[in-house]
């Protein structure tokens, strides 16, 4: 039976299961809200009632933070009965409270798209496309604590939900029971953890796919200092050795459902003795971070794209052999100062539509502190010698948004580095604008699904008549200043189709239930 007796519950949707009759050709699911006990009371508070062939029903109830009573009615061809009443409550945190955390609808859904659902990782919840929160992450080892911050929070094509938490990367089922979790061991970059980050898979095989981070010794023939905008923790780890300095370049790991590596990447390979040695910045800090941000893992045809922010490259690898066979982007040259690839910069989520398409959110910083980002979709050259070309662009609007009043502690952070990088700046015609994130996924009807970067956090669906289908903002509420505010934890965003819920939900129910 499901939900348990006195079951507290992290979700909304929820499955009422119980065991088949044989005397029973229609079941029906009553709940009350409140805890009752007698059936007089019950029948008064009745909120939600849905019928069904089987024992097992999905029912959406009101609130968060609430008592529950649910019954189950058996009827057959010649009578009625009905099960014991039992009860359960919802649960409440501060992602469930809308005076505290919201979803602000600034488009409302059109009809194709008004049943779908939202996972939103700042946000750590589900929402329908009223803004309505449906699920949110329970607790589990210490997730609670507001300082984790989650990732690439999504659902699997199995049914089930993977994400990553700090440096920790899990796979759980609708009800919060952990699936698999990553090892994080260390094995492939020989550090105390693998330093994953960004993006993480689960394949059609059942294994994992996962972005990490190496430290490597690594000469430049170019003068490269720590950027000073980069977080403490990799500062720390790119510690500067007369001329010789520890670079981080990044590792892709695949693990088998036993947590067993069963292949692995490094760019370092790649990036070692390549052009990258003569890489000298001209819109950006010189940084010892290639930043690897993001990869897509054609498995049709063995092909891994991956995206480096902190060059503006695309590479595509082979798989499983690990040779890089294309890489999009500029090529560096002896005394030469960075030019631009003109299509995109520091640019994130990079990855292959049905068509064939590469398509990425491109933060566009490089073309000045103005920039409004763009999705791209590019066409991949037919000879080893050709370049990307643009096939469609939409240029990012930041209707609705208010001022994200972050954006002073990323200007504050821009005066730093310019203090500790005066030259560097006086030679440019303009400031790189400073930014991170942003995420785009083509949805089954090949509209795009996009996360703004964490400077806006706007979401929206757009088709590829540049019409807007849907757009709402996550913000927090800021007790301080008495004012909304996005959401500075905000990276990554999916959608989720009512089928694919459905069957989350239903998997979710334990077995023998």
């Amino acid at each position: 039976m499901q939900p348990a007796e006195g079951a507290k519950l992290h979700y909304r949707m929820i499955t009422f299961s119980v065991p088949r009759s044989p005397k029973a050709d229609k079941y029906k699911v009553e709940v009350a809200a409140g805890n009752y006990n007698a059936e007089a009371l019950f029948d008064k508070n009745i909120v939600v009632s849905a019928s069904g062939n089987t024992g097992t029903i999905i029912v959406t109830v009101p609130s968060f933070g609430k008592e529950y009573t649910w019954q189950m009615v058996y009827t057959g061809k010649s009578k009625t009965t009905k099960s014991g009443l039992y009860h359960f409550t919802t649960g409440s945190v501060p992602e469930t409270d809308t005076t505290l955390v919201r979803l602000r609808l600034i488009n409302p859904a059109t009809e194709k798209y008004r049943d779908d659902y939202v996972f939103i990782d700042g946000n750590r919840a589900l929402y329908d496309m009223n803004g309505n929160v449906v699920w949110y992450l329970p607790d589990m080892n210490g997730l609670a604590n507001p300082k984790a911050i989650i990732r690439d929070m999504k659902i699997t094509s199995v049914g089930t939900i993977t994400f990553m938490s700090d440096d920790k990367a899990y796979e759980i089922n609708y009800n919060g029971e952990v699936l698999w979790k990553a090892p994080n061991t260390g094995v492939v970059n020989g550090e105390n953890n693998e330093h994953y980050h960004h993006e993480f898979q689960r394949l059609a095989n059942g294994h994992y796919m996962i972005m990490g981070m190496e430290s490597v010794p690594w000469k430049s023939k170019v003068p490269v200092t720590v950027d000073a905008n980069l977080p403490p923790a990799m500062q720390s780890r790119m510690l500067q050795d007369t001329g010789t300095h520890k670079t981080t370049f990044g590792t892709i790991i695949e693990y088998d459902n036993s947590g067993k590596v069963v292949w692995s990447w490094k760019s370092s390979k790649y990036f070692i003795g390549s052009d990258l040695e003569y890489y000298n910045p001209a819109f950006r800090m010189p940084t010892t971070d290639v930043h690897e941000n993001s990869f897509y893992f054609d498995e049709k045809n063995n092909m891994i794209y991956v995206n480096f922010k902190g060059i503006a490259r695309i590479v595509k690898v082979k798989y499983p052999e690990g040779n890089v066979v294309r890489a999009y982007g500029e090529v560096y040259k002896p005394g030469s100062k960075e030019q631009g690839n003109g299509l995109f910069c520091d640019e994130h989520s990079c990855r292959l539509s049905s068509e064939g398409y590469i398509y990425l959110y491109n933060n566009n910083a490089c073309t000045g502190e103005q920039a409004i980002p763009t999705v791209e979709m590019l066409q991949e050259p037919q000879s080893d010698t050709g370049t990307l070309k643009k096939v469609w662009e939409y240029v990012c609007n930041t209707a609705g948004v208010n001022a994200n009043p972050n954006n002073k502690v990323m200007e504050q952070n821009q005066k730093m580095a310019v203090q500790r990088n005066r030259d560097l700046h006086l030679q440019n015609a303009f400031k790189m604008h400073p930014t991170s994130g942003g995420h785009v996924l083509e949805m089954p009807d090949h509209s795009m699904f996009i996360c703004m970067n964490t400077e806006y956090c706007k979401l929206f669906i757009v088709d590829r008549d540049k019409k807007i289908q849907w757009s709402a903002v996550p913000e927090k509420y800021n007790q301080n200043t008495k004012e909304w505010r996005i959401s500075a934890q905000q990276y990554r965003a999916s959608i989720i189709s009512a089928q694919d819920l459905e069957s989350l939900v239903r998997k979710g129910v334990k077995a023998g239930s």
